[in-house]
């Protein structure tokens, strides 16, 4: 894994959301085992119940910028210290279908033991990069969102977990900035609009 295109990469900013959020997508052991931390969401949550995501939340008045946002979020959910990340970089901001502009930071984090530490995390996944890049794991799919029209989604399946939705939209392009993995130039199949979700 290299961070060389992370730290230089020139993220696109969304500023046409009524709401700002951010994440940290942290990675654990880069340059020797190289693992990504996911929490998984509480079942009782509104918005994206039970589904995977990387430690962040909503912007609060008294966070002076994103940055910190990303950073006391992951220590109220993860118990994350602000000074334990190694911060390498940023990808894109992304839009959600609950009316955030999603900023994600990328850091290195402590190989250590964490536990969820709020109600809205249920569990917290080490998944290795080889396991996720691991092209058998992946599955991609096209169709017509109400939001955002022609839409690809993406799965990557690892053991009794999925990431999917906006967080394997940010680990996409991560994986593209930092590892050899490429999206596949087509999706692997294109569904009807109102199609279940394949998790």
């Amino acid at each position: 894994m290299d961070f060389q295109r992370v730290r230089s990469h020139e993220p696109k900013i969304v500023r046409d959301q009524p709401q700002e959020a951010a994440v940290i997508l942290p990675v654990i052991s880069p340059e020797t085992d190289p693992k990504i931390l996911f929490t998984k969401r509480a079942d009782h949550l509104s918005d994206h119940p039970g589904q995977m995501s990387f430690p962040g939340g909503g912007k609060e008045p008294e966070d002076d910028s994103l940055e910190e946002t990303a950073l006391r979020e992951a220590h109220e959910e993860i118990g994350l210290e602000p000074s334990e990340p190694s911060l390498v970089g940023r990808l894109d901001d992304i839009r959600t279908v609950t009316h955030y502009s999603v900023r994600p930071f990328v850091g290195e984090i402590p190989d250590r033991e964490y536990e969820p530490c709020d109600g809205e995390v249920a569990e917290i996944a080490r998944l290795p990069i080889a396991e996720l890049t691991d092209r058998r794991n992946y599955h991609s799919e096209r169709r017509d969102h109400p939001h955002y029209g022609d839409i690809r989604l993406h799965y990557f399946y690892v053991g009794r977990f999925t990431v999917w939705g906006a967080t394997a939209r940010m680990f996409v392009q991560f994986l593209e900035l930092a590892t050899d993995w490429e999206m596949p130039a087509e999706a692997d199949q294109e569904v009807e609009p109102d199609a279940d979700f394949p998790v």
